[in-house]
């Protein structure tokens, strides 16, 4: 394969950072924020190359699109990755056998990760810290749509990793051709993990494809339930801040859930999304109570096809439930187990909900754009992983860590 060489290199990088001192890897992540902000303008005129090969009414767009607040918003985060606790050598769990043996399990790094993503290039920054200070090199393969960014920030990257004296193939940005992925997914020899972020056709396409153990991360198709016992006013700002502020992202409402007997507060629930042009596809139940109320050039009914939709746009979905269980069927039948949410002041309906919900992230009176790894103390995120082994929900340097097991002995044998 064209790739063998690249991947070798990185393999063998990936050994001398196992090797690497924290307080330099601390360092050097510093340094790259420092440089991120220093270089803010070779970042911006590659992603304004970039951003002209799109359509601005692409919903791709806004992921796409880097200014100097989001540069300054990755240099932050990577800042608090430097600062956290080394997530290597940790203990987690240890014995003394009968026979005197000592067993330990610590955590190790990975080795090589690689991450495919699409029209996001504040990813760059994000896996490389975490990649870093978790102790792997990283494989970056993202889209065409941001190749000039991924390759802007990389090269950025590599002279950092250059000033440092430290082998810059703990870092590479692959082509961004499709064999290149092809190629990744089967690097069995060379490469530890795969970890795909982007739209559900993407991460079922690396899922099927890949040879390498693979985590899923991204697509989410997210809910909120307004119960019964809802708070008018909480609900109303946590469904437009859920759909509102950033449509683009995984985290971002697609369907709301009312209680029937809740419909006529429909319309005062909905009231601040008509300020962001949002459509609504509602049953018809949701539709009667919204007709007249909300504008009607953003106001559609439902069809099968807006249910188990993930818009990443302003657009949403609205369906009337008799009961909190038919609530929880619904979301069981469309759910991407990403992150769900009840609005309620009943403690039962919360207790019940919390239980009955299978997502890696249950919110109670909040929004599901809390879902990220800064806002839950993460420092950043890799991704968010929707499965269940290894790893769920928010995926910071814990999480992206493996361990090993640790014997030692004193000549013992066993019979």
């Amino acid at each position: 394969m064209r790739l063998n060489e690249t991947f070798q290199a990185i393999k063998l990088a990936s050994r001398k950072l196992a090797l690497m001192d924290g307080k330099l890897i601390n360092d050097i992540i510093t340094a790259v924020a420092d440089a991120a902000i220093e270089y803010s303008d070779s970042i911006l005129n590659a992603n304004a190359m970039d951003l002209a090969l799109m359509d601005s009414s692409d919903p791709k767009y806004d992921r796409l699109k880097l200014t100097v607040s989001r540069i300054e918003d990755i240099s932050s985060d990577m800042r608090n990755v430097a600062k956290l606790q080394s997530p290597l050598g940790n203990v987690l769990y240890e014995d003394v056998r009968p026979n005197g043996l000592k067993i330990k399990k610590i955590s190790v790094p990975f080795g090589v990760i690689g991450v495919i993503y699409e029209a996001r290039p504040n990813v760059s920054f994000d896996v490389f810290s975490l990649c870093l200070k978790s102790g792997s090199a990283c494989i970056l393969k993202g889209g065409s749509d941001a190749y000039n960014s991924n390759k802007a920030i990389v090269d950025i990257i590599h002279t950092v990793l250059d000033k440092f004296g430290v082998d810059r193939n703990v870092v590479q940005l692959l082509p961004a051709d499709r064999e290149a992925t092809t190629e990744l997914l089967h690097a069995n020899d060379y490469v530890d993990l795969i970890i795909p972020r982007g739209s559900s056709s993407l991460i079922n396409y690396v899922r099927k494809e890949s040879t390498v153990p693979v985590i899923e991360t991204g697509a989410g198709i997210c809910h909120t339930y307004f119960d019964l016992a809802g708070d008018v006013e909480k609900g109303a700002r946590i469904i437009n801040n859920a759909k509102t502020r950033r449509v683009s992202v995984c985290n971002a409402l697609d369907c709301l859930i009312v209680h029937a007997d809740r419909l006529s507060d429909l319309p005062q629930l909905c009231k601040m999304l008509a300020d962001s042009n949002v459509v609504i596809y509602a049953d018809k139940p949701a539709y009667q109570a919204l007709d007249g109320c909300y504008p009607s050039e953003l106001l559609k009914p439902a069809t099968k096809d807006s249910y188990g939709t993930e818009f990443l746009d302003y657009k949403m979905s609205v369906r009337t439930v008799s009961d909190i269980e038919e609530a929880v069927t619904h979301i069981y039948k469309y759910s991407s187990r990403h992150s769900e949410c009840i609005v309620t002041e009943d403690n039962r309906a919360a207790g019940y909900f919390r239980k009955a919900v299978d997502a890696a992230c249950v919110y109670v009176n909040a929004p599901t754009s809390f879902t990220d790894g800064a806002q839950f103390g993460l420092g950043a995120e890799i991704g968010i992983s929707t499965q269940k082994l290894h790893a769920r929900g928010p995926m910071g340097l814990k999480e992206i860590t493996t361990y090993k097991w640790l014997i030692d002995g004193e000549g013992q044998i066993r019979k």
